[in-house]
């Protein structure tokens, strides 16, 4: 799609969310303009990368396909990102599996850019040496290695953080973060706005605390979450700044928030994985909640769950498509339903 002005890309991501309510019978309320992130902004991706006889190869890969096309440049990459390729091809022409492919990723945080590579046995001292020579030499702010067992940080001079809201956070190895600064800045605007009259505010699937600590400048939040590192990263950091954020480790898959703890907060905020949230989302719509910031990465998944919560009275008063994985089919959304 890179072929496509701003005008007809920006049409593109808007259909992309219109159509999913549009498919689920949903009136939307207000559309809001729709942001598309611009090229260069990306601050996370995974790529790939295989070992060869010629050396290495490192990109995405081919659609449908597992084929891996080099990258020799990148206009989706954060230029911090795209700088670490040279290196990093010459330290996996190397070092890098001999059989299957290694899975790259980076992300740039407050200290630089932290890199995971998977499927990557160092054997040897030599191999060892070599890679802490590489992430030393390109300023790499962690270098972790997933030798079968889950990434273990073998550089980090520093403690690697993120900045969410003014907070900082740590960062751990595979953590989350959106795709970039800005898509970030404009779904929290959104959601912090929709829910400023909301004394308290109950932050579901809540990561390392991108909206919490947002919210937290007005209202005492609940941050819940199951991915355990995410969970101490942001229950540490609220206790640190002193903020009215509670993390509570909670799997809202296996046991979602009930009514009766639902009808304790002002508003809620929902930003749940690809495949939506079935359940939490019937236990919202069986709640007395009368505002709920549904902010999604799956028009598909979000238009059944907010048909759940239509039947159940809600309406659609404010729909944002977002578009930060730009020239792709992935789109993202920040919604508010109010009933």
């Amino acid at each position: 799609m890179q072929q496509l002005d701003e005008d007809a890309l920006r049409d593109f991501v808007t259909s992309r969310v219109v159509n999913a309510a549009e498919g689920q019978g949903i009136a939307v309320g207000e559309l809001l303009a729709t942001h598309v992130s611009p090229p260069r902004s990306r601050r996370r991706a995974t790529l790939h990368a295989l070992r060869t006889r010629q050396g290495a190869v490192i990109g995405f890969r081919e659609a449908a396909s597992h084929r891996i096309i080099d990258m020799a440049e990148c206009h989706i990459l954060h230029p911090e990102l795209a700088r670490q390729l040279p290196a990093l091809r010459q330290f996996l022409a190397r070092y890098g599996a001999l059989k299957g492919g290694m899975d790259i990723e980076l992300t740039l945080t407050d200290q630089g850019v932290a890199c995971m590579i998977g499927n990557l046995a160092l054997e040897g001292l030599e191999a060892t040496e070599g890679a802490l020579e590489f992430a030393q030499a390109s300023g790499l702010a962690r270098l972790a290695i997933d030798q079968g067992y889950g990434g273990e940080a073998l550089w980090e001079p520093a403690p690697v953080t993120v900045t969410l809201s003014g907070c900082s956070v740590a960062f751990p190895t595979g953590g989350f973060l959106q795709a970039t600064e800005d898509g970030e800045q404009i779904l929290v605007s959104d959601a912090v706005d929709w829910l400023q009259d909301c004394p308290t505010i109950a932050d579901l699937f809540a990561g390392l605390g991108t909206f919490a600590f947002a919210f937290a400048k007005n209202s005492r939040v609940l941050a819940a979450e199951a991915a355990r590192d995410a969970h101490l990263a942001c229950k540490s950091a609220a206790a640190g700044a002193n903020l009215p954020v509670h993390a509570l480790h909670r799997d809202l898959f296996r046991n979602p928030l009930q009514p009766d703890e639902l009808d304790k907060f002002d508003g809620v905020l929902i930003d749940p994985p690809r495949a939506g949230a079935r359940d939490q989302i019937a236990q919202i719509a069986a709640s007395k909640l009368d505002r709920v910031v549904y902010v999604s990465c799956n028009p598909a998944s979000w238009a059944r769950d907010a048909r759940v919560l239509i039947d159940a009275g809600f309406a659609l008063a404010k729909l944002r498509p977002v578009g930060q994985f730009r020239w792709s089919t992935h789109v993202e959304l920040a919604s508010l339903f109010v009933r």
